[in-house]
């Protein structure tokens, strides 16, 4: 095993590509193992992925860790590795005896082309590295439904798969707003089926190395049986899920990132309250059927417009979230209105991303000058002059 040592010192660096064990002796204990290199937080880390009984689990290690593990492996169960760098690849097989033969091949390249550093490769990639794809399977993905073992895509959840990357986006773009030093506290609140919560938790503490601790919510109590059962099953020991209301939810009063998908109605504005109170640095919301200021909507102004119910109704979806994001502004935010590819082909797809900037003075918004020529009051105004009071 000594030659294998050596290999391993010599490849497990900046310049390794991947890794693949495979040929086990025992496939309860894993059919296959893939390392690759992945930058958590701009520090060169190896992502470990191992297929196990139709199911996949993924962990991070530093150089040494990754060194010492794929040498266990190769040592307990598995006779065959793949590794590939920049400048050469390297077939291990291991026979039955425990002789173990190295065979080396050196990549070849036309004369004066310069090869990329690795790390260099891996910052142009790192978007790429950090936004789920097709034919790598991810454990919560399979679990739910979305994926087959193998990492394809079922044909009926491709809109699924869509709207997941495209929500891991906007998480992406405000991840450096969290805090490094201690566990991120997370609320997501109307989680359901809790598609965007595991994403989220997989994409924050697997692939970006986040230390977290999340908590869903919802009023459906099997769904919250079944999410705990899937954070358990895939290790995500600090994700769980509780029952409850959002208008009642008192939780705890420190809180880095609240997180509202598809909450009905007015609860979107609960929600959005209590991010303000506890003053959440990140709040995502998307909301959903909006009805508070279509019952309240006059304006003789608008009358020719008003008077078509279909334009009453998506008029007054739109006055809500405007409402909502100027509210989130006078409150110290810097806020956007996004596109939001949503789980279910509604016309709700709009998304609300407030990010909390220290320092910052409130905007004076004005959108109660707004609000009463339309003769509507949110729920959301309400609880933040309630607030204020």
């Amino acid at each position: 095993m000594e030659e294998l040592k050596r290999l391993l010192d010599t490849i497990i660096d900046d310049k390794l590509c991947q890794v693949t064990v495979s040929n086990p002796a025992d496939k309860t204990k894993g059919s296959k193992i893939r390392v690759r290199p992945v930058l958590l937080k701009d520090k060169l880390m190896f992502q470990e992925t191992v297929y196990r009984e139709n199911k996949v689990f993924h962990s991070n290690h530093t150089t040494e860790e990754i060194k010492k593990r794929l040498l266990y492996y190769l040592q307990d169960n598995f006779r065959q590795a793949e590794l590939t760098a920049l400048e050469y690849t390297a077939t291990v097989l291991i026979s039955k005896k425990g002789k173990v033969t190295i065979k080396k091949k050196q990549i070849k390249t036309d004369d004066g082309v310069e090869r990329p550093d690795r790390k260099e490769m891996l910052h142009h990639n790192r978007t790429k590295h950090y936004i789920l794809e097709e034919g790598k399977p991810v454990d919560f993905l399979v679990g739910l439904g979305v994926q087959t073992p193998d990492g394809r895509i079922v044909k009926a959840k491709h809109d699924k798969f869509r709207q997941i990357n495209r929500y891991l986006e906007f998480i992406e773009d405000i991840v450096k707003k969290l805090p490094t030093e201690r566990p991120v506290r997370i609320i997501d609140f109307g989680c359901g089926k809790s598609y965007l919560t595991f994403a989220m938790y997989y994409y924050l503490h697997v692939l970006q190395g986040y230390s977290l601790e999340v908590t869903g919510l919802d009023l459906k109590e099997d769904v919250i049986d079944l999410c705990n059962a899937l954070a358990k099953e895939y290790h995500y020991d600090n994700l769980h899920f509780e029952k409850g209301d959002i208008s009642t939810f008192s939780g705890t009063g420190a809180v880095d990132m609240v997180v509202t998908l598809h909450a009905c109605d007015t609860a979107t504005d609960f929600a959005l309250e209590k991010a303000v109170k506890w003053g959440a640095r990140v709040i995502l919301a998307v909301p959903c059927c909006q009805h508070e200021v279509n019952r309240q909507i006059v304006c003789s102004q608008l009358s020719n417009i008003l008077k078509y119910g279909l334009i009453k109704e998506r008029l007054s979806a739109l006055i809500t979230d405007a409402v909502r994001a100027n509210l989130l502004e006078e409150m110290g935010y810097e806020t956007q209105i996004l596109e939001f590819i949503d789980m279910d082909n509604t016309p709700k797809n709009l998304l609300i991303r407030a990010v909390k900037k220290e320092g910052m003075r409130p905007k004076k918004a004005n959108i109660r000058e707004t609000t009463k020529f339309l003769h509507v009051e949110t729920t959301l105004q309400k609880l933040l002059e309630e607030k204020a009071e």
